[in-house]
């Protein structure tokens, strides 16, 4: 057995001398290691760091660019910017997000239902998409916000600008709308100034198809801050750069007064000059309000627009189609003087047309008399037209149609316009696989059937028929733009249409109420009447709102030298006469604003004041009615798709038609001139007069 050697003071100095060696060893070897990365972070990583040690004492934020203008063509502002004290959320930097609510409730007076419409858009919201909570404030409420912060993580007080619509909903089909961007909106750009909390970006209308133009180019602000953010100075500030504006061919005011004469109705107006083809009011009522739309739709808006049966979230003007009624007979005349149709050869009407072994019913069961093609027009004659079309054949008068515009897609800032159907015998033989029949030219000529036409096309078609001009309706101004061709047409054919046109007005026709109150100046239109429902369902005047006709009116003036040409659709109005008095009270403004406005403020007395005042007065009976209760508003991709569906084109009947449409009663014309609603002015002889009857 080996013996243990005694430990001696020699062993012991000799060990604690090897440890140590062994420990200063390790101690250099790590403090090589440490002095080699401290110069590696000191040379070669020094710009790195010194970058991140300043942009911890540096904090850079964007400045959301102030949006360019839309202006009318008189530099009136249709979309303008305001400055406004606003205040948003950022969802993944709010701690508890009921008390944060339940805090900013108190300062700044929301209700309930809006409280509900801020959880849904955060609970849809990506984290750092910025939810706004309030705009429009004023400084107390501002300075409330304000001082609270240090309490309140991720809530964003902002001193800026927000898009601001003078006449809100009278512009909110033309103009659109701005909203904040979706989180598909930031994937496809990837632009951190999407993200920025009170910036905008067009959804709809002009605000989207220009969204480019009207964007800008943000500013920023560099301020030098504390660990824990609070800002000691001011290190410099790049001002943004304002979008570009647009000019637009629309009359302001017209525009605005045009939204508010449909009054209570659903329909349409549309407004063209007849020298260049610029749209002077493009109006589809109801409508909503781009200024509540741009904050994002809260449940209270949702089901006050979604409830609505006049449908305020279509574009009536380019997505409404309906049978145009009476309203085509000019333009079908025209056909017939093109073809070589002498305009003194007449038919005699007794109330219908018998073709074989049927017989065709003319508006008037009592009959018209013996009927030229002036009559024709201003009694709106249905036999008369059954009569020569025949013989003229449908391809002629379809060929007139699309001449004058029906049919047709225009080029506007605008995607997806219905352009309706002007029928012909190839087009039934490709559609359907069926032959044209004598019904189908019947209800063509009246309107009705398969032609379908939307609210822009009938104001081409009386601009052309007006100007002989090849007009096309545009809405960007362009003071320098070439004048329009000639559409060679005879002069004295046009002369005879306005004539008869000027009948239907001024003389022995259809809408003897629609003469202008205007000394020296005569209208020209034509009243139009489309069936909705069939006889066995309802007569078309009264019942069932949605039973009731369509009432149509297009007009040009003045009749003798055409400068305006306007098309108004009135959806089941009950027939023309709900569609003419707004024509006539249109024009009117366009001659005489203050005489037109006496008669606008009179009728909305009677609605209960104007676009604004009512709608704030049914979002309030909603409020009351619904308040939280009412459900959440869809998020924007499911409003976007309810809206592309609400705007879907008519669709053309899935079966070939079998029978003519029974025509629809136009107005009978006024005989007594004390029944008339304004004397009839004087004006210019008509270059060529009407034959008598």
């Amino acid at each position: 057995m080996k013996q243990k050697l005694p430990m001696t003071s020699a062993i012991l100095t000799n060990k604690f001398e090897r440890r140590t060696f062994v420990l200063g060893m390790a101690q250099a070897g790590v403090g090589t290691l440490l002095a080699v990365r401290l110069g590696y972070l000191a040379i070669f990583e020094n710009d790195k760091y010194k970058a991140a040690s300043e942009s911890n004492r540096v904090n850079l934020s964007l400045i959301p660019p102030r949006r360019g203008w839309v202006l009318d063509r008189f530099g009136q502002a249709l979309a303008s910017n305001r400055a406004d004290f606003r205040v948003d959320l950022i969802p993944d930097r709010v701690v508890d997000a009921d008390a944060t609510l339940s805090t900013l409730s108190g300062l700044l007076g929301l209700t309930a239902d809006k409280v509900g419409d801020i959880k849904d858009k955060m609970e849809k919201a990506r984290g750092f998409q910025p939810v706004e909570v309030a705009s429009n404030l004023d400084w107390e409420k501002f300075a409330a916000v304000s001082v609270r912060l240090p309490e309140l993580p991720g809530v964003i007080p902002q001193r800026g600008y927000s898009r601001f619509y003078p006449t809100g909903a009278s512009v909110g089909h033309l103009v659109g709308y701005v909203g904040p961007a979706s989180a598909e909106d930031y994937e496809k750009e990837r632009n951190p100034l999407l993200i920025t909390p009170g910036f905008k970006i067009g959804k709809d209308g002009l605000e989207k198809s220009f969204e480019t133009r009207l964007r800008g180019v943000p500013g920023a602000r560099r301020v030098e801050a504390t660990a824990s953010g609070r800002v000691v100075r001011d290190l410099g500030t790049r001002e943004d750069v304002p979008g570009k504006p647009i000019q637009l061919t629309i009359n302001a005011g017209l525009q605005d007064y045009a939204a508010r004469r449909i009054g209570l109705e659903s329909g349409s107006v549309v407004v063209m000059d007849c020298e260049t083809g610029d749209v002077l009011a493009m109006v589809s009522m109801p409508s909503f309000d781009p200024n509540s739309f741009s904050d994002g739709i809260g449940r209270i808006e949702w089901k006050m627009l979604s409830d609505d049966d006049h449908v305020p979230l279509r574009n009536k003007v380019l997505r409404g189609l309906y049978p145009p009624g009476s309203t085509v007979k000019p333009m079908v005349a025209l056909s017939f003087l093109e073809a070589g149709l002498d305009p003194e050869a007449s038919v005699g009407c007794a109330g219908g047309l018998r073709v074989g072994n049927r017989v065709f019913h003319c508006w008037n069961h009592r009959g018209h008399g013996t009927t030229n093609m002036a009559k024709g027009i201003y009694q709106s004659c249905d036999v008369y037209f059954y009569h020569f079309a025949q013989q003229i054949g449908m391809d002629t008068i379809a060929t007139m149609a699309k001449r004058l515009g029906l049919g047709q897609e225009f080029p506007m800032p605008y995607p997806g316009q219905s352009y309706g159907t002007v029928p012909d015998p190839a087009w039934k033989k490709r559609k359907y696989k069926t032959d044209w029949a004598i019904y189908d030219t019947v209800n063509a000529t009246i309107g009705q059937g398969y032609m379908l036409v939307n609210p822009l096309q009938q104001a081409t078609m009386a601009s052309r028929i007006a100007s002989g001009l090849k007009l096309s309706p545009r809405l960007l101004l362009d003071r320098h733009a070439p004048r329009p061709e000639s559409m060679g047409f005879k002069q004295e054919h046009l002369d005879y249409i306005h004539a008869a046109m000027n009948e239907v007005v001024n003389g022995r026709g259809t809408a003897g109420k629609a003469r202008l109150p205007i000394e020296g100046v005569q209208m020209a239109g034509k009243t139009g009447t489309a069936q909705v429902v069939g006889l066995n369902v309802g007569n078309g005047k009264g019942g069932l709102w949605k039973h009731r006709d369509h009432g149509h009116f297009i007009c040009f003036a003045p009749f003798d030298k055409p400068k305006f040409a306007c098309a108004v659709v009135i959806e089941h109005g009950g027939g023309s006469g709900a569609a003419y008095p707004i024509a006539r009270d249109v024009m009117t403004y366009v001659f005489d604003p203050a005489k037109a406005m006496a008669v606008l403020e009179d009728f909305e007395k009677q609605w209960g004041g104007n676009v604004q005042q009512r709608m704030a007065a049914k979002y309030n009976a909603f409020a009351a009615q619904y308040g939280a209760a009412a459900p959440a508003a869809p998020d924007e991709q499911q409003a976007s798709e309810e809206v592309a569906a609400e705007n879907k084109p008519m669709p053309e009947p899935t079966a070939a038609q079998t029978d003519a449409a029974p025509p629809a009663p136009e107005p009978v014309p006024i005989t007594d001139p004390a029944e008339q609603s304004a004397p009839a002015p004087v004006a210019s002889p008509s270059p060529a007069a009407i034959p008598g009857t």
